[in-house]
């Protein structure tokens, strides 16, 4: 309802997601090729989170921040997070298809979803402001997303994530994991691929 600096506090899942060994991989190529490839892995990515509700709240290179309950409320934002997640990697093994049919390698991405309370709205000047989230689970999901590279793993989810999603998926627990920033280790799960939620 109009636009102003500052935000509330809500409710929400929020997602963060990353290319594996990116840098590497532009270091081979030219970047208008580089920039070919990112856009197009936007593309298909914005696609699979606004079918599910979601909004980009942040690109940063290869990897990029969605919410999923804010700005608008919505009834399940943990399984609409976690729907995202599966859905993103089946459209990139579809990617990987061509790329490999194209001689190029196949890219691997890695996902983490936390959910919880956090305050979502306007940060920046009233010249130029985006719209974000902020707290203690936005923090937890982007943490999430870099532990699966440790865990070897493609999607984590949180323990709340996961108390809201019930029986409805289908998870590996990988116990209390300590994490940068965390005063206490936090229960991690691991979402098994290629489930419809």
């Amino acid at each position: 309802s109009g636009f102003a600096l500052g935000g509330k506090r809500v409710y929400a899942s929020v997602m963060f997601s990353d290319i594996r060994g990116f840098t590497s991989l532009a270091e081979t190529q030219p970047p208008e090729e580089t920039i070919e490839l990112l856009n197009t892995y936007y593309t298909l990515m914005f696609d699979a989170i606004s079918t599910h509700g979601g909004v980009v709240t942040l690109m940063a290179g290869d990897g990029l921040m969605a919410v999923f309950g804010a700005p608008l409320p919505t009834p399940d934002p943990c399984g609409s997070a976690v729907r995202t997640a599966l859905e993103m990697i089946e459209t990139m093994e579809l990617f990987n298809l061509e790329r490999v049919a194209a001689g190029k390698p196949p890219l691997r991405i890695g996902i983490g979803v936390a959910s919880g309370e956090m305050v979502a709205g306007y940060a920046g000047t009233n010249e130029r402001a985006t719209y974000t989230c902020i707290g203690d689970t936005v923090n937890l999901a982007s943490r999430l997303e870099a532990h699966t590279k440790v865990a070897a793993r493609t999607i984590l989810i949180d323990g709340a994530t996961r108390a809201a999603l019930g029986d409805r998926v289908e998870v590996e627990p990988l116990g209390e994991v300590p994490i940068r920033g965390k005063a206490e280790p936090v229960d991690v799960f691991s979402v098994a691929l290629g489930q419809k939620l």
